[in-house]
């Protein structure tokens, strides 16, 4: 992997390292110290962030739908009355927020910024790790997280074999003679190269328990498995953006606020068993998450920085 500005933050959805169930929530092991979870000093995003899409490859608009109204729902300004809500899920990001002195507490919220089209493989279609910064680079870069989603068709370095995304930070180009840092996440389309691994549970898992796949809520198990992952690592984004932030074990792979809780989406999860889910009457499609336009989605587990348990929607 090759060194950032910013440490990569390596994202693996295998379920096999899917440790944590109750019937509501587990804790963290704390019989291991170099594991606990905690605040290194470090800034989290604050104010109003800019989620710029950058799309490199084939996506069909139905699959922009999708991505884009995930993320019109983090902070939406019309109130999704079906509860629960992804406004619901990301607000739990709040307990990392709390001030730890009589300081007012900090404040965030995102929106879908610029959305930038690069559907002629401009760097072909097996990229490295400095290439996916490269592209992240093309969006807008002050009060913004870029997000480089990549096409089924595209192979990324570590894609698969020890990844279904990361997120990093770099410094951006100057702007009014000053420099800031940017915030960036890469996720791929894993439908054709590793469902198993990266879009489970939508797809028959490639290790651990076997189980059969449930029905993905917008009928797209790669867009339905890369909003999983663009969820975990925007959590991870937000409380630990430059690797000073919130997280436990190395600096270097961290798990941080969504991928401590890998594998967990509902009351009673376990390996293999993503937990009591709600389902759809009519397309019988899993779900714990609604959204705007009438969408669903499922989304992971938040550690709670308070407890080390995870926290479910449902």
């Amino acid at each position: 992997m090759a060194s950032l500005t910013s440490s990569t933050i390596l994202f693996t959805l295998f379920v096999t390292i899917s440790v944590l169930h109750s019937s509501s929530a587990r804790k963290l092991t704390e019989s291991e110290p170099q594991l606990q979870f905690q605040y290194h000093r470090g800034p989290l995003l604050t104010g109003k962030i800019s989620v710029n899409l950058i799309w490199y490859g084939n996506f069909k608009p139905s699959q922009k739908a999708i991505i884009a109204d995930f993320i019109t729902s983090l902070s939406s300004s019309k109130p999704i009355t079906a509860q629960p809500s992804v406004a619901t899920w990301f607000k739990a990001t709040e307990k990392y927020y709390k001030p730890r002195s009589p300081k007012p507490a900090l404040s965030l919220s995102l929106s879908l910024g610029t959305q930038i089209l690069d559907e002629i493989y401009s760097l072909g279609k097996s990229l490295t790790t400095d290439q996916i910064l490269k592209l992240a680079s093309k969006g807008p870069q002050r009060n913004a997280i870029n997000v480089v989603l990549t096409s089924a068709d595209v192979a990324v370095e570590g894609f698969c074999s020890s990844r279904c995304g990361t997120h990093g930070s770099s410094v951006g180009a100057r702007v009014n003679g000053k420099r800031y840092k940017f915030a960036y996440i890469w996720v791929g389309n894993s439908e054709t190269q590793c469902p198993g691994q990266c879009a489970w549970p939508f797809h028959q898992p490639i290790y651990g328990p076997q189980s059969s796949p449930l029905v993905a809520p917008n009928n797209d198990v790669g867009l339905d498995g890369m909003v999983i992952n663009i969820a975990s690592l925007l959590a991870g984004t937000v409380t630990n953006p430059f690797g000073n932030g919130y997280f436990q074990g190395p600096k270097e792979a961290p798990l941080e606020a969504g991928s401590a809780c890998t594998g967990v989406y509902g009351k009673g999860a376990y390996p293999g068993y993503a937990g009591n889910l709600l389902v759809d009457p009519t397309t019988v499609a899993s779900y714990n998450a609604n959204a705007v336009n009438g969408r669903k989605y499922l989304l992971p587990a938040l550690l709670d920085p308070k407890t080390s348990a995870c926290s479910t929607l449902v």
